[in-house]
């Protein structure tokens, strides 16, 4: 049967200003790496055989309905602002309300150059693609609010970067592609006019029972304070926490340089381009309340009274770093096994994450080793590792069923930085064995799997990946 993908296509009714129409650019050789089924289905795509697929994934083969466009944002990058950024190499072919109706984007990644390409090819490479197809698949399984992947094509092309490599293309899908830089471009322009048309868009695609500017900014601290909490909970690290790559509906988006703990380190830095730790794992919090007041300033100008507006935001702003903590204590606890807060259960955490510093131990599987008896095997500080769990088990005397808590908050599985590494080595071979197999595995991150043991070993030493790369 034919594909279908039901568009029903919004953005591209809004005023020329957010966006310049432009079609993806066909490929030499297209072929499907893969291709996401269920998700498909949950977004409303019916049929369609893996030629359409590889066509129109692929952007060789415009499907009917898609309006195809790239985004205009700008952003804060490292703590510096680009006044003009935008879809460089992504095309937005439209979107669908599927059968739970809930609208969503579908882009493509790597297809071809935009008026925002800033003297870029516009495409991607093989690495890139199946590094975001995977990890964000992982983090949907992992239950942390993520874009999500649809298909992974390779192109039969060659892209250079520092050396030649395969080019591939990922259809991503998205609650929306709308960024915090993308207020700020309209702000920074003073186009208010365009700003409040923005405003109004996001508001009632998002966040409708939200009020006006400060509704809507009190929403998204609201959406992104429990995301960061997520990502610190399963040990992720973002990596590139720009403004341009910080979504309103709070999803995580853009895997570029991200990383999963392997040994507990507060301050780890995987990012090639993060010269100064500015987005270290202990960072984030931080990072994301800068990201809020970036979002804050670009909202003022749609307030009546400015004076007052800055007030209330600011106030609104202040609040996050609590918020954040709400959200943190409550993820934490229940990786320890609690579902009910008591007054000390943070620092209870908090030792135990010092002890895991102190020993470099295994961030993941000492986590999941509280359930099965094996922490104290990741650690140097047994003794006060032992200390430590002697107030834990008191704490958990009156607790029902805590290893039921933990076996749903601490994976088994994380897509470990050497094992996504060895996985893009070898597709770049030719071989997407590795791909499938983790692909598989990490679909289920709380199942233990008999046959996927190696899966939770940490690097040896000369597997450790002392840095990872955004691959533009």
């Amino acid at each position: 049967m034919r594909l279908n993908i039901p568009f029903d296509n919004t953005y591209a009714n809004l005023d020329g200003a957010f966006f310049s129409r432009v079609n993806p650019v066909p490929v030499k050789e297209p072929a499907l790496i893969a291709y996401n089924a269920d998700l498909a289905k949950q977004i409303g795509i019916t049929s369609g055989t893996e030629q359409e697929h590889t066509e129109v994934f692929s952007g060789t083969r415009l499907a009917e309905g898609s309006d195809p466009l790239a985004q205009l944002y700008a952003g804060h990058q490292f703590g510096h602002y680009s006044p003009q950024l935008g879809d460089g190499r992504a095309v937005l072919l439209g979107e669908t309300c599927g059968p739970d109706n809930r609208r969503r984007d579908i882009q493509l990644k790597g297809s071809g150059p935009t008026p925002y390409s800033r003297r870029g090819d516009g495409r991607a490479w093989l690495g890139p693609v199946l590094r975001e197809y995977l990890i964000s698949e992982a983090m949907h399984a992992l239950g942390v609010p993520t874009t999500r992947a649809l298909a992974a094509v390779s192109t039969g092309e060659t892209v250079f970067r520092e050396s030649p490599l395969p080019g591939a293309v990922l259809t991503r899908v998205a609650a929306s592609h709308i960024r915090v830089g993308t207020f700020q471009v309209f702000a920074a322009r003073g186009d208010v006019t365009t700003l409040q048309q923005l405003l109004e868009y996001t508001l009632n695609r998002h966040y409708p029972n939200a009020d006006g500017p400060l509704g809507l900014l009190k929403a998204v601290i609201a959406a992104q304070a429990q995301l960061v909490a997520k990502w610190m909970s399963v040990g992720f690290i973002h990596g590139v926490m720009n403004t341009d790559n910080c979504q309103i509906a709070g999803e995580t988006i853009d895997y570029g340089p991200c990383a999963f703990l392997d040994h507990y380190d507060p301050m780890a830095v995987f990012s090639s381009i993060d010269r100064q730790g500015r987005y270290a794992f202990s960072n984030q919090p931080d990072i994301i309340v800068w990201n809020m007041a970036q979002l804050a300033t670009a909202l003022i100008p749609l307030m009546p009274d400015q004076e007052k507006a800055i007030a209330l935001f600011t106030t609104a702003v202040h609040a996050m770093p609590q918020l954040i903590r709400d959200h943190w204590n409550r993820a934490y606890g229940a990786k320890i096994g609690l579902t009910e807060l008591r007054p000390g259960d943070d620092t209870l955490v908090t030792q135990l994450l010092q002890v895991m510093a102190d020993s470099r131990a295994d961030y993941t599987n000492t986590f999941r080793g509280l359930i099965t008896g094996t922490a104290r095997d990741h650690l140097n500080d047994t003794e006060g590792f032992d200390d430590w769990a002697r107030r834990w088990q008191n704490r958990l005397r009156d607790v029902p069923d805590p290893e039921a808590v933990m076996a749903r908050n601490n994976p088994v599985y994380i897509a470990r930085n050497h094992r996504v590494e060895q996985m893009i080595t070898a597709a770049v071979g030719g071989d997407y064995a590795p791909f499938h197999r983790l692909r598989k595995v990490l679909a289920h991150p709380y199942d233990s799997q008999p046959d996927s043991v190696d899966f939770t070993q940490p690097p040896t030493p000369q597997e450790v990946v002392p840095a990872t790369f955004c691959g533009t």
